[in-house]
């Protein structure tokens, strides 16, 4: 017998082998799921076998009562993948019925599943000659995405974005075993933007007159940012920090006030930079360029490393290249640096790091001090201290941070031509591959301006650079501070004379890298075992492209899922990118813990005696001196407000308490200084 049919709002049926599937929908819901069989009549088709499907079992019903339940329909739709006699055969059989019914493009995957969803041309997915709705063709990428391992759900994100995008999910799949799609690959392009400074022609500077000579043989007029610093005072002694892009000559507003200073018996010019690397690469630079200049250049970036760079350190130069570090170190250890009048701090966003932002800020502190003592000193009538310039590619808060620093802001934003920034996903081996793949497409075509395309590729250490070389067809060279002097300048020499197709180089010295190049490569990342921050990255795509060279710019992020360079890394390098890719500047705030705060304040005692606090205070991130004092007390890292000999050796060796405590159980325990070492190290690994 019939049973009671209630009304539908759709009835679909699909052709599966020798019968049909039946769905019945009301209100989006499954009502109904169900197979038909037709048996032929005198008057034509008629429902001959129906049966009710409820999970595997099945339910024989009357045929009679798919015809209710095709009357009760408010429409009824066959899809599009039934074949045109079966399309035929079940309209023959409604006409019988006088019911009419339309033909719909549906996805066959839902079809077959009893599932009813109509697909349009903005709708369908296409894969594998056929088209299919949104919800089957994610599911597929996401079966596929499992065959290639884990993906976290940043990366997942954007290839389910992508595949909406294109409707293509063959070109997805494809595009996640390495191939270079560019529609696929482009996740967007930063737009060129120039803004409008009239240059200052070097014939108005009040220089030193070796120093004029020197700048006008040089170029006629300055660059956007240095033309802005020389109209807000900077030859006039005003503490500056200049915000601008790589590559936009940042470098010379330090060193026109500082070289300019120095020859007009105002101090010496102090350069500072976070790596020991770029140290030696601006000491080979300025001795280079200013002894002709009657100027003596130093370096100094630490106690332990003097000797390696071939120079003994001489305080009494007039100019002195240091890592923070090593200049810290001298004043730590109470050498005379004499009278210091231009200090530059290169690469200030520093700050903001968790392990040397307060090591840098306690160095800005002690350094002014250093300086505002030997002002007052009787024996010093003219000196009349430093004039401090803060350079850095990247700060999201510049005023601030200028506030705190007291100086003032010269902010330059420019971007020449457009960069387009690529993604694609591989693994170690994939990525030698696309690489070189990459490299020989930029080198074998040339700008409008007659350049062939050169590629910086970045990766997170040495062996890597020289690995991914070795691998590439045409001529390039790794580039990283281990390579000498002599080899460093051949590489140089040999891709500005475009006979080089690509340097590989290591993201630690990418402040340092100059070369005019159309496309950057990220091999990794990571900077040695730390992810790259948003500055770091900014800067070092920002070497893609010259105005002068190159049409564009080109970015390529190689990304491996799920991978870490380190046991310590907390995200994977998927998450990173798009983080990176999205991420906004990061704000120089510091917040620091006890151990931080006691390191600074020992620092700020050993230096400053009585003055601590007074150091302490011009510090940004805040420190409890009262709490610290205790805890160095209570250690006996100092006697009064006088640091103890072991105080005096903790901190001319950077050690945080939790290092000087370990060295010390070490040392009692008759441990050898391989084992305290060993011990060290195990400590640093499981932090």
């Amino acid at each position: 017998m019939s049973q009671q049919v209630p009304a539908v709002d759709i009835l679909f049926l699909h052709e599966t082998g020798d019968s049909y599937q039946v769905v019945a929908r009301k209100n989006r819901g499954r009502v109904f799921q169900g197979r038909l069989e037709l048996k032929e009549t005198n008057a034509g088709p008629r429902p001959g076998r129906f049966r009710r499907m409820q999970g595997t079992s099945e339910e024989p019903r009357s045929p009679d009562e798919f015809v209710d339940l095709a009357r009760n329909a408010s429409r009824i739709r066959i899809s599009q993948q039934t074949s045109r006699a079966a399309r035929n055969e079940l309209q023959e059989m409604l006409d019988g019925y006088q019911l009419n019914a339309a033909v719909v493009r549906t996805c066959r995957y839902c079809a077959s599943g009893g599932r009813y969803s109509p697909i349009t041309d903005e709708t369908a997915i296409k894969t594998d000659r056929e088209q299919i709705c949104p919800d089957c063709a994610v599911e597929e990428l996401e079966r596929e995405l499992s065959y290639k391992g884990q993906f976290t759900s940043s990366a997942q994100d954007r290839l389910e974005e992508l595949l909406l995008e294109v409707q293509d999910l063959d070109r997805i799949v494809d595009l996640l075993s390495g191939q270079l799609d560019p529609d696929l690959t482009k996740f967007d392009v930063i737009s060129a933007t120039v803004d409008d400074v009239d240059p200052v022609t070097t014939t108005e500077l009040d220089l030193h007159p070796r120093l004029k000579a020197m700048t006008e043989s040089r170029f006629s007029s300055l660059l956007p940012v240095q033309s802005l610093s020389v109209r807000n005072g900077l030859l006039e002694a005003e503490d500056q920090l200049v915000v601008s892009a790589t590559a936009t000559g940042k470098t010379l507003v330090g060193e026109l006030a500082g070289i300019d200073r120095a020859l007009k018996g105002k101090g010496k010019l102090l350069f500072l930079v976070p790596l020991v690397a770029l140290a030696n690469q601006k000491h080979e630079d300025f001795t280079q360029q200013y002894a002709e200049l009657g100027l003596d250049v130093t370096i100094r970036v630490g106690a332990s490393r003097i000797a390696d760079s071939g120079s003994q350190f001489d305080p009494s130069a007039d100019v002195i290249v240091g890592t923070y570090e090593g200049i810290d170190h001298a004043l730590r250890t109470g050498k005379n640096l004499g009278d210091v009048g231009t200090v530059v701090i290169d690469e200030v966003h520093t700050l903001k790091e968790q392990e040397r932002g307060h090591r840098l800020d306690g160095l800005i502190s002690r350094l002014k001090y250093y300086c505002e003592q030997r002002a007052r000193s009787t024996h010093h009538g003219g000196y009349d201290g430093a004039q401090w310039i803060y350079l850095s590619a990247t700060v999201g808060n510049p005023e601030w941070l200028a506030g705190r620093l007291k100086a003032r802001v010269i902010e330059f934003e420019e971007r020449p031509i457009p960069i387009e920034r690529h993604v694609t996903f591989a693994d170690g081996q994939e990525k030698l591959r696309l690489e070189n793949r990459l490299v020989k497409r930029a080198f074998d075509q040339q700008s409008s301006k007659g350049y062939r395309g050169q590629t910086i590729i970045f990766t997170n250490s040495r062996r890597r650079c020289h690995t991914i070389s070795r691998k590439l067809q045409y001529d390039s060279a790794p580039y990283h501070a281990g390579l000498d002097y002599k080899k460093r300048k051949q590489v140089e020499s040999k891709f500005l004379d475009q006979e080089l197709s690509a340097v590989v180089t290591t993201a630690a010295l990418a402040a340092g890298v100059d070369f005019p190049a159309s496309q950057v490569i990220f091999d990794s990342l990571a900077m040695g075992i730390e992810w790259l921050s948003v500055q770091e990255f900014s800067q070092m795509l920002g070497r893609a492209g010259r105005p002068d060279y190159h049409d564009r710019g080109t970015v390529y992020m190689l990304i491996e899922p799920d991978c870490t360079y380190h046991n310590s890394m907390e995200m994977t390098e998927d998450e990173v990118a798009f983080k990176l890719l999205k991420g906004e500047m990061e704000d120089v705030r510091n917040v620091y813990d006890e151990a931080a705060a006691v390191e600074e304040t020992l620092a700020n005692i050993t230096v400053g005696g009585k003055s601590a606090k007074r150091l302490n205070d011009r510090m940004l991130g805040e420190i409890d001196t009262t709490r610290a004092i205790g805890k160095l007390l209570e250690w006996e890292f100092i006697d009064g407000l006088e640091p103890t000999p072991l105080g005096r050796v903790v901190t001319r060796h950077f050690l945080s308490p939790d290092d000087a405590f370990r060295l010390l159980d070490g040392i009692r325990s008759g441990l050898t200084p391989y084992e305290i070492i060993a011990e060290q190290e195990l400590a640093e690994q499981e932090l």
